[in-house]
This record gives C-alpha cells, structure tokens and sequence, in this order.
C-alpha cells in the first residue's frame, strides 16, 4: 500500500484550531433533530441524543467522554491498566512495562508491546469468568438456521462443556500451544465454539471465510501450516448449497504438491445441507465431528498465555495478490475489543447483540465471537443469507429474539433500502435500542434510512471506523454522548490519537483533508504480518514515518468532526482534481432513484482518469437515457463538474462477498474491459452478478 500523491488544493490547511474532541462543544445545534422525537431529513445535519437515552448510558456526556480520553492519551499505561484489572489474569503485569512500543522505522525496528509478561487466556475471560460471575444458565450463544424455523442456544455453562470437549480431542491429536489450526465453518455454533477451543489450549486459529476458493484456501494452509483443518460436509445459504468438504479436498491436495499435507481433517456434519453418506471421504485422514468430540471430557485446563502469546492469525487480502496474515496477540487484544464493544454499543447485561459477520472477517471475531462474549453478552449467530427467504429476514429475526443492538455493514443497509420500507415496518422492531454499521463509510442517505426507517428515528447508530489491523474500533460515534452526523465515523476511541498528514507526512491542523494516520499504538493493534515483519514495516509504517498509516483518506470538519472518505487506492486523479470515490457513491446515492453506487477510476486519454459508475437503481425503477443524464446532474450539483461520471453502467446487483463487502477489484476489471482478468469470483455472495454487468456493459 504506497502513497499517492494529494494536490495542494486537497489540503485545505486553515487556521489551527484544536482537533481534540472538545472542539465540538462549539457545534450549529440549529439544524438538529433530537433522538426519537422526529425523523432525520436531509436538512438535519445534526442528531442529538436524547435526555433519557444519555441518563442511562454509560458514556453520558461529552464532558465524561472528553475526561476520559484526555486520560487515555495523557497517560495511557494508567488508563489501560485500570480497565485490565476487570479482567482475570493469572499472573499480572509490571505496572512499569505496561506498553513498550517503537512505531518509528527511522529508530530501528517496529514493535508493539502490551501488558508483556502478565498471564492471562481469552477463553477464560469469555466463558469460565462468566460462569463464575453466577451467569452460567444465562444463554450465551442463541443460533438462527438458514431455514425459518431452525435454531438452538447454548448457555454459558453448555459452552463452556462443548469447548472443553473439543480442546481435549486437538490436544489429543496432538495440538499443542503455539500450533496453528485453519478453521474453514460456516455461521454455526461450532465456528466459535472452534475459535475459543483453540484459545483455550493456547493455539492459534486461522479462521478462513467459508465462501474463500480452494485456491484461496491452499494459500492460507501453505502459509500456516496447520495441524489440522476444521470444516463440514456442506452448508446452505439461502436457496443454494456451498460442499464445503470438496473445496477443502482440493486446498489439501494443493497444499500437498507444495510440501504441507495437513494429517486430520475435522468435519461437522451438517445434515440440512448434505447427507453424511454422500460426503466424499479420505480414510485415516478425515474425522467426523459428532463421532469423536463428542465423547470428550468437559473439563479440559487451561493453558495460561503470555499477554504478547499469539491468538489468531487472519489473512486479509494484499496489494501483490498474496494474503497478509495478520498477526493479533492475545492480553491487549482482549482488553480492547471488550471496552470498545461496551462502550460503542452501550453495552446492558440485559441486551441480546446480533452482529451479521462472518466470523471468517475481523467484524465476526472481536465482535460476534470475542468482545461480546468477554462482556458477558448474549449473542446471535446467524448462519442464513439476510434476504433470504425474503428481505424481511432480518426484522424477522429481530422481533424473534428480541434484538436490542443490530450491527451490520452498510452495503447490507442500502440493500435492504432497496426493496422498500414495507419489509421493513411489517415487523415491530420495538426492542432496537442501539444501531451499529461496519465495513465502509456509510453515506447520509442509508444512514437515514437507517436510522428513521429501521431505528425509528430512537436508536443511535454507532458508525465504527477499524481495520483487520487495529483489531477494534477506533473512530466512532459513542451513543449518548455526542451529536450525530449522518455519515461521519464523529470521534477517535479511548487511546486513539488520529492524525490528519499531507503527502509529505507533515500533520495538518482544524479543518483538512489527507491521509489518515495514527501517532501511537493501542493494545488492540496487529503485531506483524505472518513471516513478513518487513512487508509489515514496508505496507504500515513507511509511508509516513513516526505514524501507523491507515491507508485510509479523510476529512475533519470545523466542529472536528472526522469523515473518512475511503482507500487512498480509492482516489481518481481526474485532470489534476483528485476525488474520492466513496465521495461520489453518496452523491450517486442521494438521488431517490439510486439504491446503490460503486465507484471505480479508469483510464482516460484527456483527463488521465474517468470516473466509472456501476448504478444499482430502485426496485421497480427503468433504466433510461433521462435517467442516466439526471444521475450524472446530481453528482455534478453536489460535488462539482470535475467528479460527474463518464460512463453510468447500469447494475442489476453489485459483486460482494457474503459478509457485503463489494469487490471492487472486480469492477476495475469490467470498467477496463479486462474480461479475461477477473480472477477468483468464488467467494462473491452472487457469482451470477458479474455476468450480469458484462451483458450490461455497452447498454
């Protein structure tokens, strides 16, 4: 991830004035609407929260929120040792090495250090702690099927059996601390029952999505070399059945011929899917789940790790095609995602939490899995597609639990804004108290709907800014104690210093735009890529030295407000102007016809870049020359001339994983006519998408 260069007119250096969260205290109240006393219009810039939200939330006023994170910049050894003495440790820290860290390449080699030599196990904090807190018959994981009508829930106590079981069949086979195992399962109880079985013997998981190729897998086996591969038979999403077991068959016989053979291959029968006699099946290698784990003790001790001992390694998608495994440890780790989550979501004993992760992306292990869990929280694992068997699923299974906190990505947002409000407002929703959205920038149109449509107009949205790296959030809207506005990801987290730089990594003061940085570490951060400490000083902390580089533009506004504005690959650089994509997606989407946009640069022989447009219109809605001309008029009335599209390339869906992440990568492709390029379209949610936009292309 290298630098691109700004223009000077992108860096809108102003007078200094302070960027420190305080500065919002001075904010333009007139256009504000207060927390579930009217609906948010485009007019309203502001969402207040409201006096009896704020009296009962943890975080309850800008001034608490300003005193404790002048505390955690000020002295963040004292602040985050406070919040770790929550937690159970078995043996403690020295209260003098808290954190050692050097982010500086130009002072020797990058490292990252919190709470090293302290003892502690993440699985105990999520489940034994639990049970001694008298919380053991409390329902811990409450698990939603493909199909209507198929669920189950385990409480803590039950968990905890389950997890005992499975840590004492890895320890068996061999799985000894350190050891590395690839969990390659669908949204079942099992994934995290797996996640937490490998913590608790102090292994490393690597989980991989359940929607990655073979390919995509063998490459992650090769890297780790696991000791053993956890998957099943076959899995359902939606109307369509995903063989699981095949695709690992063929990783394994891949990462075969390349010198790593994996001896155990775990697999969980999944009978709605597949019948257990139709699994295709390797003798002395393969080993059905329900026959051996099951006859395990449910007691299995645990194995105390070192703060700085790994936890998990997750690969994210790299820049030179081979997948970064992104290291995170264990002791800050656990620390970080327990505050964020408590305090993003105003966390309550009493709260039933859905996140819609998978837990094969970083959202699904600090937020469905670990965070959650630490806290004592009871979870939803959904293991369905959220439109199937009709975009009302969501609220369906948010009025069947009594979901109070729904956390999500906003490309499922806009998606579900697509088919109407009727889905939507069949369902009571009366138990939402808190809205969460992950993944990218929401634009202020779906956060809107979002918020007056599903919320109505009483639920806070907790807008999260984080990364696969940072390991939990980081830029967030902390509900009850700020105003909102729609859009941005408002204010850092506790410890989070944010730094706005210019090209020349010189640190921009009040009112800019730039590359988004940070000046010091946080104990949830990533310690090094996997076998590649170099790539991760190269990709993180080279480009600017002296800061972690985001990859990442922003914007802060005068009232301080932060506005990320996507990837700086995200940037097209047209005749010399250089505009954000994500800038011209929420123009695209403002207009009422519009249901989603994705935005891509292509190469132009006049202006260097056009601005390429993939339009997803309103159900119901014809394409149409008129309608085309109007799209391109509303990107030009909003931003500019400079930013309006050259080319609208009608949508009839947008290639995205199943967690809704959109592959751009694959959009490039199509804009610049290299068909024969795609590459891997496996793990799109709808591989059908991409022929679709092929066909559509010259229309």
């Amino acid at each position: 991830m290298g630098t691109t260069e700004l223009g000077p007119s992108d860096l809108r250096h102003v007078e200094s004035m302070s960027h420190t969260p305080s500065g919002a205290g001075k904010i333009n109240k007139l256009n504000a609407v207060i927390l579930g006393e009217s609906l948010a219009s485009e007019e309203n810039d502001l969402v207040m929260p409201s006096p009896g939200f704020s009296q009962s939330a943890l975080i309850s006023s800008q001034e608490q929120y300003e005193k404790m994170y002048k505390k955690s910049v000020e002295d963040p050894a004292g602040f985050w040792s406070v919040i770790a003495s929550e937690f159970y440790w078995e043996e403690k820290w020295n209260p003098n090495e808290v954190c050692k860290e050097n982010i500086d390449v130009t002072n020797g080699r990058v490292n990252i250090e919190w709470f090293k030599g302290a003892k502690t196990n993440i699985c105990y904090n999520a489940v034994d702690r639990n049970i001694s807190a008298g919380n053991g018959d409390k329902v811990a994981i409450y698990w939603e099927g493909n199909e209507p009508g198929q669920d189950g829930q385990l409480t803590f106590a039950q968990l905890l059996d389950r997890v005992c079981q499975l840590a004492n069949y890895l320890k068996q086979v061999g799985v000894n601390k350190g050891d590395a195992v690839i969990i390659y399962l669908p949204m079942l109880m099992e994934l995290p029952i797996a996640m937490l079985a490998c913590a608790r013997i102090g292994a490393v998981h690597s989980v991989v999505f359940a929607g990655f190729s073979a390919e995509s897998l063998a490459q992650r086996i090769i890297d780790c070399k696991p000791k053993i591969v956890i998957t099943c038979n076959a899995v359902r999403r939606g109307p369509k059945v995903i063989f699981l077991k095949d695709i690992v068959d063929s990783a394994l016989t891949e990462s075969a011929k390349n010198n790593v053979s994996v001896d155990i291959c775990l697999t969980y029968e999944n009978p709605s899917a597949m019948k257990r006699e139709e699994t295709k099946w390797q003798d002395g290698r393969d080993v059905w789940w329900q026959d051996v784990v099951p006859n395990f003790p449910t007691k299995c001790d645990i194995e105390w790790v070192d703060a700085e001992d790994p936890l998990f390694l997750l690969y994210t998608s790299g820049s030179t095609g081979k997948p970064k495994g992104v290291l995170h440890t264990t002791g800050g780790y656990m620390i970080y995602t327990a505050t964020t989550f408590k305090y993003a979501f105003d966390y309550k004993p009493s709260d039933i939490y859905w996140c819609t992760a998978d837990c094969g992306w970083i959202t699904g292990h600090s937020y469905v899995t670990y965070g959650p869990l630490v806290n004592g929280a009871s979870v939803l694992v959904f293991e369905g597609a959220p439109n199937y068997p009709d975009a009302g699923r969501c609220w369906d299974i948010v009025d069947k639990y009594k979901v109070t906190i729904f956390y999500t990505a906003p490309t499922l947002v806009r998606s579900l804004m697509r088919e109407g409000d009727e889905f939507v407002k069949r369902y009571s929703r009366k138990s939402l108290r808190v809205l969460g959205s992950v993944g990218e920038p929401i634009n202020p149109s779906a956060w809107r709907w979002f918020f007056n449509v599903v919320g109505d107009s009483r639920c806070p949205i907790s807008d999260t800014w984080w990364q696969t790296e940072t390991g939990g959030f980081m830029i967030l809207p902390i509900p009850g104690a700020w105003p909102q506005k729609p859009g941005s990801a408002t204010f850092p987290f506790f410890g989070v210093q944010p730094a706005i730089v210019d090209e020349k990594g010189k640190e921009i003061e009040g009112e800019c735009s730039g590359y988004l940085c940070i000046k010091k570490s946080w104990p949830g951060a990533f310690r090094t890529l996997y076998g590649d400490h170099e790539r991760y000083e190269t990709t993180y902390f080279k480009p600017f030295a002296g800061y972690y580089f985001t990859g990442d533009g922003c914007s802060r506004d005068k009232d301080g407000y932060y506005w990320l504005t996507g990837r700086v690959d995200d940037v097209i650089n047209v005749s010399g102007h250089r505009i954000g994509t994500a800038e011209v997606e929420s123009a695209l989407v403002s207009h009422p016809q519009c249901a989603e946009a994705a935005v891509v640069g292509v190469e132009h022989e006049v202006k260097g870049q056009g601005i390429y447009a993939f339009v997803t219109l309103v159900e119901g809605v014809p394409y149409s020359e008129e309608l085309r001309k109007s799209l391109i008029l509303t990107v030009r009335n909003q931003i500019g001339a400079f930013a309006a599209p050259d080319k609208i390339h009608w949508a009839p869906g947008l290639p995205k994983t199943r967690s809704g992440k959109i592959m751009r990568r694959i959009l490039r492709k199509i804009a610049s006519r290299q068909l024969n390029e795609l590459g891997d379209t496996s793990t799109l949610a709808d591989p059908g998408v991409v022929d679709q936009l092929i066909a559509l292309a010259d229309c």
